[in-house]
């Protein structure tokens, strides 16, 4: 009886007290969080790159930026799931492995528009230039925005050496050659040009370790 009021007594202790509570359950979120996330790290499948798997080039790279700029990862995820709906319609479910050079990766939820992870290789330079310009031209149904000014837009040399810099520093393995030639490889080059290079190359890592 004893034990059974002692127990009461602190469980009514905590549930009246708004600041403990707050306390205790931030600890046990903590504690949940890192027996989740902290075994991900010491894992193969997910800290080392998946065949076939390349860092971004610099016109790829500047792509990638302009798709996180211009919010397309609002509406398209790149993540399949392992479900037989998902690989039917999308291709191969995605791994880990293939994001590890990725910072931030652009998983996620929101399916506005198809997930786009293996969109690599699936459609032409052409298609992917006319499709972003006016999506209506290709897809009349389609309520994606229209993106023409990509087309004018340069991307700036001088970006690219330093974003190469700070990325090798999280563990993307870009080489002193690469990140000296960065600036002259996308000198020139259009937003529009950068951001279809980037996406002809999503989710291709497992067709290049098959072509090897």
């Amino acid at each position: 009886m004893a034990n059974n009021q002692a127990t009461g007594f602190s469980h009514e202790k905590i549930e009246t007290n708004n600041f403990l509570m707050i306390v205790l359950i931030l600890i046990v979120v903590a504690v949940g969080g890192l027996v989740e996330i902290v075994p991900l790290f010491f894992q193969k499948s997910t800290t080392q790159a998946a065949p076939g798997l390349k860092p971004y080039t610099a016109l790829q790279l500047a792509g990638r930026d302009v798709y996180i700029r211009e919010g397309c990862y609002n509406c398209h995820s790149q993540m399949i799931r392992p479900f037989r709906a998902e690989t039917l319609r999308y291709g191969d479910y995605s791994k880990a492995g293939e994001f590890v050079y990725d910072h931030p990766f652009q998983w996620g939820s929101k399916r506005t528009g198809p997930d786009l992870h293996r969109v690599g290789g699936k459609y032409s330079d052409d298609w992917h230039r006319i499709h972003l310009t006016n999506p209506r031209d290709l897809v009349p149904e389609s309520n994606m925005p229209a993106y023409p000014w990509l087309n004018k837009a340069t991307v700036d040399p001088a970006d690219m050496a330093p974003k190469m810099k700070a990325l090798r520093v999280v563990g993307v393995p870009y080489t002193d050659d690469e990140i000296a030639k960065a600036g002259d490889e996308v000198k020139g080059r259009s937003e529009m040009e950068a951001v279809i290079a980037y996406l002809q190359v999503l989710g291709t890592a497992p067709a290049n370790a098959a072509a090897k």
